[in-house]
């Protein structure tokens, strides 16, 4: 997918309805003053809701500079200050309360030491929310997808323990997992 179609789709209104950022938020509850990570960030779809809620701070951490920009300037938009975007995980152990995976684990290879390295940063009791797609099983061209029993498996062994699963639409799965 190139990067133009990319971001639309990621701020599309089709995403909205399938997957409210709200809804998703509404889960982790977060607190006053809670540290969020959205890894692979995006667009902001995630970091920008979030930051709404929290005056903690939330890093939006994304390999892709030109999306970091994008949250830069949605966030001075909004007003808000307590967005960090980052390109890559170097926060220290025991600092995160609650992290956001969406849409982005699948193209990670190999998937439990990342798993391992948010497990890593989370505090004790912290979230990890993953939205990923259900393989369809059709092509072979598209981008690898995950299971969310694979999924599941791989959170299990980087040392979160999976506590809901739910399925916003029947492509897209959510995992909660808790330290």
């Amino acid at each position: 997918m190139h990067h133009k179609g990319k971001v639309s789709y990621l701020d599309s209104p089709e995403r909205r309805k399938e997957l409210p950022p709200e809804e998703i938020l509404d889960m982790l509850s977060l607190k006053d003053s809670e540290f969020v990570l959205d890894f692979g960030a995006g667009t902001g779809y995630f970091s920008i809701p979030a930051a709404k809620r929290t005056d903690g701070t939330v890093y939006a951490l994304d390999t892709d500079d030109s999306m970091l920009d994008i949250i830069r300037s949605k966030a001075l938009q909004e007003e808000l200050t307590n967005i960090v975007p980052i390109q890559k995980l170097s926060l220290p152990d025991h600092t995160i309360d609650a992290v956001i995976a969406s849409l982005v684990l699948h193209e990670i290879d190999p998937l439990v030491p990342a798993l391992h390295h948010i497990q890593q940063v989370l505090k004790k009791d912290g979230y990890l929310i993953c939205v990923e797609l259900e393989p369809n099983g059709v092509s072979h061209h598209e981008a690898p997808r995950v299971t969310s029993e694979q999924m599941e498996k791989a959170i299990t062994a980087a040392g979160l323990r999976v506590i809901r699963k739910f399925y916003p639409t029947e492509k897209i799965y959510v995992l909660l997992a808790q330290k």
